[in-house]
């Protein structure tokens, strides 16, 4: 077998990757950000690998790839482990679910956490024919992950991109939380379905209007971006309306510094009944634990939106006040979130946790979004058509 070096040139929609004893550890946001911001949540969410994936050619019949990952669990509130999905030639072939690495648990009653060292993981794949084969492999959303090695039967050749770079950053929802595997979260659900290049900066808990993750999309190399605000604003209680358009005016001035004509989308929450009208913080329902299912609840009182909190409807209305605001931007378009999930969504396809979306609403919201953003018309067929 043929052992290949991963490189930035193998691995794609990250933004380092960092040497360790057993191979590279993924992360999604540079080094610096991490120095500086040392948060335990997104630290934790920006070395899962979501939207990333190994893109090569091979005549391969046989791949063999060896992970560590390692996984953040929380007592009383189990979740499926998080999977390695096979792309051939643009086909979904394959999907394995990760069963070996570490486990961090976390007590969500006392905040307390115990590690539990595992062995790495080898997935194989075989039977793959023998010609020359564009083969993408998607890896995990939902738990970090150091790649260890890739072995292969015939040489691997790192391939260029294939479309724009579509840049994208957004909460838990975009993160892919309730996703059943990593082609199913719904960023990569609309990204292969418009044929672009993604790069997904959705960080679970942690789309909080962050000058530092501004900075990052400056200076990032992108064709097109989008950025979807407001949900964890709301369910962390983290600022009230007067701080909030300003933090938006500034995170959206510090990536047009970098990208002064990229066509620019901001989304507003989709639907989420426990916060339309009802500020946060949000919270795990403690009668929830353990049982098949937790929810989420907001722990706000409706009538604090006099007092100037947030709630999802006083997010979208700002969202759209502040684009229009901003109309002598050509580029910069606005997208009400519950034109991609709303009330009759909701009523067929409930949110599980009363926050997170599952994999056939990922892939509803998925589908509208790249039938929206590439449409004729729509805010991205413009780059998009010109490649």
């Amino acid at each position: 077998m043929i052992t290949t070096a991963f490189d930035d040139r193998l691995v794609r929609g990250v933004a380092e990757l960092e040497r360790t004893p057993r191979g590279v550890r993924l992360h999604r946001l540079p080094g610096r950000v991490r120095d500086l911001f040392p948060d335990p949540q997104l630290s934790m969410m920006e070395a899962q690998p979501s939207g990333a994936r190994l893109a090569f050619t091979t005549a391969a019949r046989t791949i063999e790839l060896v992970v560590h990952p390692t996984r953040v669990a929380y007592r009383g509130a189990d979740r499926p482990r998080g999977g390695i999905d096979l792309v051939v030639d643009g086909e979904l072939v394959a999907e394995v679910r990760l069963a070996d690495g570490d486990l961090v648990e976390v007590d969500l009653e006392t905040g307390a956490t115990r590690f539990r060292p595992g062995p790495s993981q080898t997935v194989s794949f075989q039977g793959l024919g023998p010609n020359d084969k564009d083969i993408e492999i998607w890896l995990p959303h939902n738990e970090g992950l150091e790649l260890v090695e890739l072995r292969t039967d015939e040489p691997v050749r790192p391939v260029d991109a294939k479309g724009p770079l579509w840049v994208h950053h957004g909460s838990s929802i975009s993160h892919g939380s309730n996703a059943s595997g990593p082609t199913q979260i719904w960023p990569v659900v609309a990204a292969r379905r418009a044929g672009v290049e993604l790069h997904n900066l959705g960080l679970g808990g942690s789309a909080l209007v962050d000058p530092f993750t501004a900075r990052v999309l400056r200076d990032s190399a992108a064709d097109l971006i989008s950025v979807k605000l407001g949900i964890n604003v709301v369910n962390l209680d983290a600022m009230r309306l007067r701080a909030f358009v300003p933090a938006v005016h500034g995170f959206l001035d510090t990536i047009r510094d970098g990208h002064p004509d990229t066509p620019l989308l901001v989304i507003s929450p989709i639907l989420c009944p426990i916060h339309e009208d009802t500020p946060g913080p949000g919270a795990v329902d403690p009668a929830t634990l353990g049982t098949d299912q937790v929810r989420f609840t907001a722990t706000g009182r409706p009538g604090d939106r006099e007092l100037g909190r947030l709630t999802l409807r006083v997010i979208r209305d700002a969202l759209a006040s502040l684009v229009e605001r901003r109309g002598d931007d050509p580029n910069l378009h606005y997208l009400d979130g519950t034109a991609l999930y709303g009330e009759v969504d909701a009523a067929e396809h409930p949110l599980p946790d009363a926050l997170h979306p599952d994999t056939a609403t990922h892939q509803l919201i998925g589908r509208r979004f790249a039938d929206y953003a590439f449409a004729p018309g729509g805010p991205f067929v413009r780059t998009y058509s010109a490649v």
